[in-house]
Protein backbone atom coordinates (compact mmCIF):
# COMPACT_ATOMS: atom_id res chain seq x y z
CA UNK A 1 0.00 0.00 0.00
CA UNK A 2 2.20 2.50 0.63
CA UNK A 3 4.06 1.62 -2.36
CA UNK A 4 1.03 2.93 -4.28
CA UNK A 5 0.90 6.18 -2.31
CA UNK A 6 4.71 6.52 -3.34
CA UNK A 7 4.22 5.58 -6.48
CA UNK A 8 0.67 8.25 -6.79
CA UNK A 9 2.67 11.23 -4.83
CA UNK A 10 3.59 14.14 -7.28
CA UNK A 11 7.20 15.02 -7.28
CA UNK A 12 7.89 18.08 -4.82
CA UNK A 13 9.35 20.32 -7.67
CA UNK A 14 8.09 23.70 -9.47
CA UNK A 15 5.92 23.02 -12.19
CA UNK A 16 6.65 25.66 -15.36
CA UNK A 17 5.12 28.71 -14.33
CA UNK A 18 5.21 29.60 -18.13
CA UNK A 19 3.21 26.46 -19.44
CA UNK A 20 0.60 26.46 -16.52
CA UNK A 21 -0.19 30.29 -16.86
CA UNK A 22 -0.44 30.13 -20.87
CA UNK A 23 -2.81 26.87 -20.44
CA UNK A 24 -5.47 28.62 -17.78
CA UNK A 25 -5.47 31.44 -20.02
CA UNK A 26 -6.60 29.76 -23.34
CA UNK A 27 -9.11 27.27 -21.44
CA UNK A 28 -10.51 30.81 -19.47
CA UNK A 29 -10.86 32.46 -22.83
CA UNK A 30 -11.95 29.21 -24.71
CA UNK A 31 -15.29 29.77 -21.84
CA UNK A 32 -15.62 33.30 -21.87
CA UNK A 33 -15.81 33.12 -26.38
CA UNK A 34 -18.08 29.61 -25.90
CA UNK A 35 -20.03 31.75 -23.77
CA UNK A 36 -19.90 34.50 -26.30
CA UNK A 37 -20.57 32.92 -29.87
CA UNK A 38 -23.36 30.42 -28.67
CA UNK A 39 -26.02 33.12 -27.49
CA UNK A 40 -28.21 33.02 -30.31
CA UNK A 41 -27.52 29.03 -31.79
CA UNK A 42 -28.57 28.68 -27.94
CA UNK A 43 -31.29 31.07 -27.54
CA UNK A 44 -32.74 29.55 -30.81
CA UNK A 45 -32.15 25.77 -29.94
CA UNK A 46 -33.34 25.79 -26.55
CA UNK A 47 -34.33 29.22 -24.79
CA UNK A 48 -31.42 29.69 -22.94
CA UNK A 49 -28.87 32.25 -24.33
CA UNK A 50 -26.17 30.69 -22.00
CA UNK A 51 -27.01 27.02 -22.33
CA UNK A 52 -23.70 25.86 -24.51
CA UNK A 53 -21.55 27.79 -21.39
CA UNK A 54 -23.15 26.42 -19.09
CA UNK A 55 -22.22 23.03 -20.50
CA UNK A 56 -18.61 23.81 -21.47
CA UNK A 57 -18.29 24.83 -17.81
CA UNK A 58 -19.51 21.36 -16.87
CA UNK A 59 -16.98 20.12 -19.10
CA UNK A 60 -13.84 22.27 -17.93
CA UNK A 61 -14.61 21.07 -14.56
CA UNK A 62 -14.61 17.33 -15.97
CA UNK A 63 -11.43 17.95 -17.78
CA UNK A 64 -10.02 19.63 -14.55
CA UNK A 65 -10.64 16.27 -12.40
CA UNK A 66 -9.29 14.18 -15.39
CA UNK A 67 -5.87 15.73 -15.61
CA UNK A 68 -5.78 15.82 -11.48
CA UNK A 69 -6.05 11.88 -12.06
CA UNK A 70 -3.64 11.78 -15.09
CA UNK A 71 -1.60 14.14 -13.18
CA UNK A 72 -1.09 11.22 -10.23
CA UNK A 73 -0.06 8.63 -12.73
CA UNK A 74 3.71 8.04 -13.01
CA UNK A 75 4.53 8.20 -16.61
CA UNK A 76 6.16 4.45 -16.30
CA UNK A 77 2.62 3.43 -16.20
CA UNK A 78 1.64 4.46 -19.29
CA UNK A 79 4.38 3.07 -20.72
CA UNK A 80 4.49 -0.20 -19.54
CA UNK A 81 0.62 -0.62 -20.93
CA UNK A 82 1.46 0.88 -24.73
CA UNK A 83 0.83 -1.93 -26.05
CA UNK A 84 -3.30 -2.07 -24.20
CA UNK A 85 -3.40 1.70 -25.51
CA UNK A 86 -3.10 0.80 -28.93
CA UNK A 87 -5.64 -1.79 -28.62
CA UNK A 88 -8.14 0.29 -27.08
CA UNK A 89 -7.67 3.24 -29.61
CA UNK A 90 -8.13 1.17 -32.34
CA UNK A 91 -11.31 -0.84 -30.61
CA UNK A 92 -12.85 2.69 -30.16
CA UNK A 93 -12.63 3.72 -33.94
CA UNK A 94 -14.44 0.25 -35.09
CA UNK A 95 -16.69 0.70 -32.35
CA UNK A 96 -17.83 3.93 -33.46
CA UNK A 97 -18.63 2.30 -36.87
CA UNK A 98 -21.05 -0.12 -35.82
CA UNK A 99 -24.20 0.70 -36.44
CA UNK A 100 -26.70 1.35 -32.78
CA UNK A 101 -23.65 2.70 -31.03
CA UNK A 102 -22.22 4.91 -33.55
CA UNK A 103 -24.01 8.85 -33.61
CA UNK A 104 -23.92 10.68 -36.92
CA UNK A 105 -24.12 14.54 -37.10
CA UNK A 106 -23.64 16.50 -40.20
CA UNK A 107 -23.16 13.30 -42.07
CA UNK A 108 -20.07 12.24 -39.95
CA UNK A 109 -20.15 9.13 -38.01
CA UNK A 110 -17.84 9.93 -35.06
CA UNK A 111 -19.43 9.83 -31.72
CA UNK A 112 -19.92 6.75 -29.88
CA UNK A 113 -23.76 7.09 -28.07
CA UNK A 114 -23.50 6.96 -24.40
CA UNK A 115 -27.38 7.43 -23.49
CA UNK A 116 -26.68 11.46 -21.90
CA UNK A 117 -23.40 12.54 -23.18
CA UNK A 118 -21.61 11.17 -26.77
CA UNK A 119 -18.14 10.61 -26.86
CA UNK A 120 -15.74 11.45 -30.03
CA UNK A 121 -14.10 8.54 -30.13
CA UNK A 122 -10.90 10.25 -32.09
CA UNK A 123 -10.06 12.22 -29.85
CA UNK A 124 -9.60 9.70 -26.68
CA UNK A 125 -7.63 6.85 -29.77
CA UNK A 126 -5.37 9.75 -31.24
CA UNK A 127 -4.01 10.36 -27.64
CA UNK A 128 -3.76 6.48 -26.66
CA UNK A 129 -1.93 6.12 -30.71
CA UNK A 130 0.24 8.78 -30.28
CA UNK A 131 1.85 7.42 -26.48
CA UNK A 132 2.17 3.69 -28.13
CA UNK A 133 4.29 5.66 -31.44
CA UNK A 134 6.21 7.28 -28.31
CA UNK A 135 6.44 3.85 -26.47
CA UNK A 136 7.63 1.81 -29.83
CA UNK A 137 10.18 4.86 -30.32
CA UNK A 138 12.25 4.27 -27.01
CA UNK A 139 12.02 0.31 -27.33
CA UNK A 140 13.16 0.32 -30.95
CA UNK A 141 15.44 3.05 -32.02
CA UNK A 142 17.92 0.48 -33.13
CA UNK A 143 15.30 -1.20 -35.62
CA UNK A 144 14.05 2.11 -36.59
CA UNK A 145 17.48 3.40 -37.79
CA UNK A 146 18.67 0.57 -39.83
CA UNK A 147 15.22 -1.39 -41.15
CA UNK A 148 12.44 -0.97 -43.15
CA UNK A 149 10.74 -3.03 -40.47
CA UNK A 150 11.34 -0.88 -37.36
CA UNK A 151 9.49 1.90 -39.75
CA UNK A 152 6.68 -0.51 -40.84
CA UNK A 153 5.57 -1.76 -37.59
CA UNK A 154 4.05 1.29 -36.18
CA UNK A 155 3.16 2.64 -38.94
CA UNK A 156 1.00 -0.20 -40.18
CA UNK A 157 -1.16 0.67 -37.04
CA UNK A 158 -1.32 4.58 -37.69
CA UNK A 159 -2.62 3.23 -41.49
CA UNK A 160 -5.55 1.33 -40.26
CA UNK A 161 -6.16 3.92 -37.29
CA UNK A 162 -6.19 6.03 -40.52
CA UNK A 163 -8.29 3.97 -42.64
CA UNK A 164 -10.73 3.84 -39.69
CA UNK A 165 -10.48 7.40 -39.34
CA UNK A 166 -11.38 8.14 -42.86
CA UNK A 167 -14.51 5.92 -42.74
CA UNK A 168 -16.36 8.02 -40.24
CA UNK A 169 -15.31 10.24 -42.53
CA UNK A 170 -12.61 12.36 -40.43
CA UNK A 171 -9.77 13.74 -42.62
CA UNK A 172 -8.32 16.09 -40.84
CA UNK A 173 -7.95 13.21 -37.50
CA UNK A 174 -6.29 11.37 -39.60
CA UNK A 175 -3.53 13.57 -41.29
CA UNK A 176 -2.94 15.06 -38.00
CA UNK A 177 -2.23 11.38 -36.79
CA UNK A 178 0.20 10.25 -39.39
CA UNK A 179 2.37 13.40 -39.22
CA UNK A 180 2.93 13.47 -35.79
CA UNK A 181 3.87 9.51 -35.85
CA UNK A 182 6.25 10.40 -38.84
CA UNK A 183 7.59 13.18 -36.27
CA UNK A 184 7.98 11.06 -33.20
CA UNK A 185 10.22 8.20 -35.39
CA UNK A 186 12.23 10.78 -37.07
CA UNK A 187 13.17 11.72 -33.33
CA UNK A 188 13.75 8.61 -32.25
CA UNK A 189 16.31 7.92 -35.36
CA UNK A 190 14.18 6.62 -38.47
CA UNK A 191 15.63 7.41 -41.50
CA UNK A 192 14.32 10.22 -43.92
CA UNK A 193 14.59 8.78 -46.95
CA UNK A 194 12.18 5.70 -44.97
CA UNK A 195 9.43 8.27 -44.14
CA UNK A 196 9.44 10.31 -47.17
CA UNK A 197 8.63 7.31 -49.31
CA UNK A 198 6.10 6.68 -46.89
CA UNK A 199 4.86 10.08 -46.68
CA UNK A 200 4.94 10.59 -50.24
CA UNK A 201 2.72 7.41 -51.05
CA UNK A 202 0.32 8.92 -48.29
CA UNK A 203 0.13 11.83 -50.52
CA UNK A 204 -0.32 10.22 -53.32
CA UNK A 205 -3.52 8.42 -51.38
CA UNK A 206 -4.97 11.65 -50.40
CA UNK A 207 -5.11 12.50 -54.04
CA UNK A 208 -6.83 9.67 -55.22
CA UNK A 209 -9.04 10.09 -52.43
CA UNK A 210 -10.40 13.70 -53.83
CA UNK A 211 -10.40 12.84 -57.15
CA UNK A 212 -12.39 9.44 -56.61
CA UNK A 213 -15.09 11.72 -53.95
CA UNK A 214 -17.25 14.47 -55.65
CA UNK A 215 -17.30 15.78 -52.19
CA UNK A 216 -14.18 16.37 -51.23
CA UNK A 217 -13.31 17.83 -54.53
CA UNK A 218 -15.91 20.19 -54.07
CA UNK A 219 -14.94 21.24 -50.82
CA UNK A 220 -11.45 22.02 -52.25
CA UNK A 221 -12.83 23.72 -55.00
CA UNK A 222 -14.87 25.99 -53.14
CA UNK A 223 -11.74 26.63 -50.57
CA UNK A 224 -9.74 27.43 -53.33
CA UNK A 225 -12.17 30.10 -54.34
CA UNK A 226 -15.54 30.69 -51.76
CA UNK A 227 -16.50 34.01 -53.41
CA UNK A 228 -17.61 32.10 -56.22
CA UNK A 229 -20.59 30.30 -54.74
CA UNK A 230 -21.23 32.45 -51.93
CA UNK A 231 -24.25 31.01 -51.20
CA UNK A 232 -23.63 27.64 -51.66
CA UNK A 233 -20.33 25.99 -51.08
CA UNK A 234 -18.48 28.64 -50.05
CA UNK A 235 -21.42 29.88 -47.82
CA UNK A 236 -19.07 28.99 -44.17
CA UNK A 237 -15.92 30.62 -45.24
CA UNK A 238 -17.02 33.85 -46.65
CA UNK A 239 -18.98 34.69 -43.33
CA UNK A 240 -16.08 33.31 -41.80
CA UNK A 241 -14.01 35.70 -43.68
CA UNK A 242 -16.25 38.79 -43.32
CA UNK A 243 -16.09 38.17 -38.83
CA UNK A 244 -12.61 37.94 -39.23
CA UNK A 245 -12.56 41.34 -41.61
CA UNK A 246 -15.20 43.23 -39.29
CA UNK A 247 -12.77 42.22 -36.17
CA UNK A 248 -9.79 45.12 -38.46
CA UNK A 249 -7.12 45.57 -35.63
CA UNK A 250 -9.03 45.97 -32.06
CA UNK A 251 -12.30 44.07 -32.81
CA UNK A 252 -15.45 45.14 -32.34
CA UNK A 253 -15.64 44.56 -28.65
CA UNK A 254 -16.82 41.21 -26.58
CA UNK A 255 -20.27 40.30 -26.78
CA UNK A 256 -20.81 42.35 -29.69
CA UNK A 257 -20.21 40.23 -32.87
CA UNK A 258 -22.65 40.07 -35.62
CA UNK A 259 -21.78 37.13 -37.76
CA UNK A 260 -22.81 34.68 -34.38
CA UNK A 261 -26.22 36.17 -34.75
CA UNK A 262 -27.09 33.15 -36.99
CA UNK A 263 -24.89 34.30 -40.06
CA UNK A 264 -21.93 31.90 -39.56
CA UNK A 265 -22.66 28.39 -38.72
CA UNK A 266 -21.02 26.78 -36.15
CA UNK A 267 -19.71 29.76 -34.67
CA UNK A 268 -19.05 27.59 -30.92
CA UNK A 269 -17.28 24.97 -32.65
CA UNK A 270 -15.90 24.68 -35.53
CA UNK A 271 -15.47 28.36 -36.20
CA UNK A 272 -14.69 30.04 -32.68
CA UNK A 273 -11.90 32.05 -33.75
CA UNK A 274 -14.12 33.81 -36.66
CA UNK A 275 -16.01 35.14 -33.70
CA UNK A 276 -12.89 35.96 -31.43
CA UNK A 277 -10.99 37.49 -34.26
CA UNK A 278 -14.13 39.29 -34.84
CA UNK A 279 -14.71 40.60 -30.97
CA UNK A 280 -11.04 41.25 -30.30
CA UNK A 281 -9.40 41.67 -33.66
CA UNK A 282 -6.03 41.26 -34.70
CA UNK A 283 -4.32 42.35 -31.65
CA UNK A 284 -6.35 40.03 -29.80
CA UNK A 285 -5.43 37.30 -32.57
CA UNK A 286 -2.10 37.56 -31.78
CA UNK A 287 -2.39 37.43 -28.22
CA UNK A 288 -3.62 34.16 -28.57
CA UNK A 289 -1.68 32.60 -31.05
CA UNK A 290 1.06 33.82 -28.55
CA UNK A 291 -0.35 31.69 -26.05
CA UNK A 292 -0.54 28.41 -28.13
CA UNK A 293 2.67 28.86 -29.16
CA UNK A 294 3.94 29.43 -25.63
CA UNK A 295 2.13 25.93 -24.47
CA UNK A 296 4.14 24.08 -27.63
CA UNK A 297 7.13 26.02 -27.11
CA UNK A 298 7.42 24.84 -23.25
CA UNK A 299 6.48 20.98 -24.30
CA UNK A 300 9.40 21.46 -27.18
CA UNK A 301 11.54 22.21 -23.74
CA UNK A 302 10.73 19.66 -21.48
CA UNK A 303 10.84 16.79 -24.08
CA UNK A 304 13.69 17.85 -25.05
CA UNK A 305 14.98 17.64 -21.24
CA UNK A 306 13.85 14.74 -20.97
CA UNK A 307 15.47 13.08 -23.68
CA UNK A 308 18.59 14.93 -22.39
CA UNK A 309 17.75 12.74 -19.02
CA UNK A 310 17.66 9.43 -20.59
CA UNK A 311 13.23 9.35 -20.64
CA UNK A 312 12.82 8.43 -24.16
CA UNK A 313 9.18 7.54 -23.74
CA UNK A 314 8.84 10.97 -21.69
CA UNK A 315 10.91 12.93 -24.20
CA UNK A 316 8.57 11.51 -27.61
CA UNK A 317 5.20 11.74 -25.42
CA UNK A 318 5.95 15.74 -25.00
CA UNK A 319 6.72 16.08 -28.27
CA UNK A 320 4.38 14.27 -30.06
CA UNK A 321 1.56 15.64 -27.67
CA UNK A 322 2.86 19.01 -27.87
CA UNK A 323 2.82 18.95 -31.90
CA UNK A 324 -0.73 17.41 -31.84
CA UNK A 325 -1.88 20.62 -29.95
CA UNK A 326 0.24 22.82 -32.11
CA UNK A 327 -1.07 21.14 -35.53
CA UNK A 328 -4.42 21.11 -34.15
CA UNK A 329 -4.69 24.82 -33.67
CA UNK A 330 -2.70 25.90 -36.49
CA UNK A 331 -5.65 23.93 -38.46
CA UNK A 332 -8.30 25.37 -37.09
CA UNK A 333 -7.28 28.57 -37.38
CA UNK A 334 -6.30 28.40 -40.87
CA UNK A 335 -9.36 26.91 -42.08
CA UNK A 336 -11.34 29.73 -40.62
CA UNK A 337 -8.91 32.44 -42.32
CA UNK A 338 -9.30 30.08 -45.68
CA UNK A 339 -5.79 29.04 -45.73
CA UNK A 340 -6.97 25.31 -45.68
CA UNK A 341 -9.91 23.15 -46.52
CA UNK A 342 -12.58 22.39 -43.97
CA UNK A 343 -11.77 19.81 -41.47
CA UNK A 344 -14.12 19.82 -39.26
CA UNK A 345 -11.12 19.85 -36.21
CA UNK A 346 -11.77 22.32 -33.36
CA UNK A 347 -9.69 24.64 -31.47
CA UNK A 348 -7.98 23.11 -28.63
CA UNK A 349 -9.04 23.99 -25.31
CA UNK A 350 -11.43 26.46 -26.65
CA UNK A 351 -13.78 24.92 -28.95
CA UNK A 352 -16.78 24.02 -27.01
CA UNK A 353 -17.33 19.91 -26.84
CA UNK A 354 -16.71 17.81 -24.58
CA UNK A 355 -14.51 15.16 -25.36
CA UNK A 356 -11.84 17.29 -27.43
CA UNK A 357 -12.08 19.53 -24.03
CA UNK A 358 -10.91 16.55 -21.31
CA UNK A 359 -9.10 14.87 -23.56
CA UNK A 360 -7.03 17.88 -24.51
CA UNK A 361 -7.09 18.79 -20.63
CA UNK A 362 -5.21 15.47 -19.87
CA UNK A 363 -2.81 16.00 -22.41
CA UNK A 364 -1.62 19.22 -20.36
CA UNK A 365 -1.52 17.13 -17.29
CA UNK A 366 0.76 14.56 -19.59
CA UNK A 367 2.81 17.31 -20.16
CA UNK A 368 3.00 18.58 -17.14
CA UNK A 369 3.72 15.41 -15.33
CA UNK A 370 6.82 14.87 -17.86
CA UNK A 371 8.01 18.04 -16.47
CA UNK A 372 7.51 16.70 -12.61
CA UNK A 373 9.05 14.07 -13.70
CA UNK A 374 12.26 15.27 -15.89
CA UNK A 375 13.14 18.14 -13.28
CA UNK A 376 14.26 15.44 -10.80
CA UNK A 377 17.30 14.51 -11.85
CA UNK A 378 18.30 18.48 -12.68
CA UNK A 379 17.56 18.62 -8.18
CA UNK A 380 19.64 15.36 -7.67
CA UNK A 381 22.71 16.89 -9.43
CA UNK A 382 22.57 20.17 -7.93
CA UNK A 383 22.62 18.19 -4.44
Amino acid sequence: MSRLVDALTLPRVRPDVALLAALVLIISIGLIMVGSASVAVADRLTGEPMYFFYRQAIYALLGLVAAFVVLHIPLRAWEANTFTLLGGGLFMLVLVLVPGLGHSVNGAQRWIDLGPVAMQASEPARLFLILYVAGYAARRQLELSTSWGGLFRPMFFMVVASFLLLLEPDFGAAAILVTIAGMILFLAGARLFYLLVVGGAAAGAVVLLVLSSPYRLARLVSFADPWAHPYASGFQLTQSLIAIGRGQVAGVGLGNSVQKLLYLPETHTDFLFAIYAEEFGLLGSLVLITLFGMVVWRGFVIGRRAIDADQLFAGFAAYGLSAWLALQAFTNIAVNMGMLPTKGLTLPLMSYGGSSLVIMCVLCALLLRVDLETRQPERRRRT
